[in-house]
């Protein structure tokens, strides 16, 4: 039988090996490590990474050239640049980029896009820089960028625009950098660049400008800003006119003086309100004259109506009638 001595010998060294257990650090951190070197970031398969797209750890999602017919679903807060380059998007629908809240960086060029909804970029409040050039955009609505108040730098380069309203941009507090070059752009409406207090860089080169009233507002804005657009030498308009192929810079305020100043909005308000007013206010007062006249023509009619008719007088002798005082015969009576 082993003595009580005995059974205590082993005892010791399970002690030692329970105080280097917690000595030791554990195994599975390195397990851990492990598995998240052989799967790492910029993969499709990544987390908070669309599946068309590689994601770097930077926070850039790159899907350029990959054919995408629609901006990818599965974007998240951990998307800071998305690249969309070079794809077949041909519209952005409302809330195109759901999720992605904090996006930075947006590169929208050589998509064929031809449509953008005016609620396209909701959500997009941290955007700074905006990519449309080298696509098919003809027009754009109002709104389109109003949300965008972070936008620093806005290309809209190589499309079709005819027009651009300055409801569309809407004041940009913060754009520096504005191209609008290679485009069908005769003029620049009256206050598009007046939202814009800190633009520093502007490209307009490229575009048929029209030697017009309408390109006075343009050439004022250049020569208080000599700066914001270095190509401004080279404008020229190139519409046919005494003034064709002369240099935008070279207009002075004193050549526009035969323009008719536009009206200011608040003046457009005032005719626009006024006009519809006046309109019904002539229609009624031409109702009222006319229920007048014909009330007093229909109380004529019935005052005719109820007068007795007097008899004509029959022919006595000599042709003077009987009740003529001025007759021999009245006279004889008498």
């Amino acid at each position: 039988m082993p003595s009580p001595s005995s059974l205590a010998r082993p005892l010791l060294p399970l002690w030692l090996l329970l105080l280097l257990l917690l000595l030791l650090p554990p195994p599975w951190p390195v397990w851990a490590q492990a598995s998240a070197a052989t799967a790492p970031a910029g993969t499709p398969g990544a987390r908070d990474c669309p599946e068309a797209c590689a994601c770097a750890s930077d926070g850039q999602a790159n899907c350029s050239g990959r054919a995408l017919p629609a901006v990818p679903a599965g974007l998240s807060w951990s998307v800071r640049a998305l690249l969309l380059d070079r794809n077949r998007v041909r519209a952005l629908p409302p809330g195109a980029f759901v999720g992605a809240g904090a996006l930075l960086r947006l590169d929208l060029r050589e998509n064929g896009l031809r449509w953008v909804h005016a609620r396209a970029f909701w959500g997009l409040g941290a955007l700074q820089q905006l990519d449309l050039s080298a696509n098919q955009l003809e027009a754009l609505a109002p709104g389109t960028f109003a949300s965008l108040r972070a936008l620093c730098k806005l290309s809209l380069a190589d499309n079709r625009l005819a027009r651009l309203e300055p409801a569309t941009l809407g004041a940009l507090p913060l754009l520096r950098a504005l191209s609008l070059q290679d485009n069908e752009l005769t003029a620049l409406a009256p206050g598009l660049l007046a939202g814009l207090p800190a633009l520093n860089t502007l490209r307009l080169r490229g575009n048929p400008w029209a030697c017009g009233c309408a390109l006075r507002p343009l050439c004022a804005w250049l020569r208080r800003h000599p700066r914001p657009a270095p190509e401004a030498e080279t404008l020229l308009c190139v519409s046919p006119g005494l003034q064709t192929l002369r240099p935008l810079t070279a207009f002075s305020d004193t050549v526009f003086r035969s323009c008719v100043q536009p009206l200011a909005p608040r003046d457009l308000v005032v005719v626009y309100a006024l006009g519809p007013v006046s309109f019904l206010a002539s229609l009624a007062t031409c109702l009222a004259l006319g229920s007048v006249l014909t009330a007093c023509r229909a109380r004529r009619q019935r005052a005719a109506a109820c007068r007795p008719r007097r008899r004509p007088p029959k022919p006595g002798r000599g042709g003077a009638s009987p009740a003529d005082p001025g007759s021999p015969a009245a006279t004889a009576q008498v």
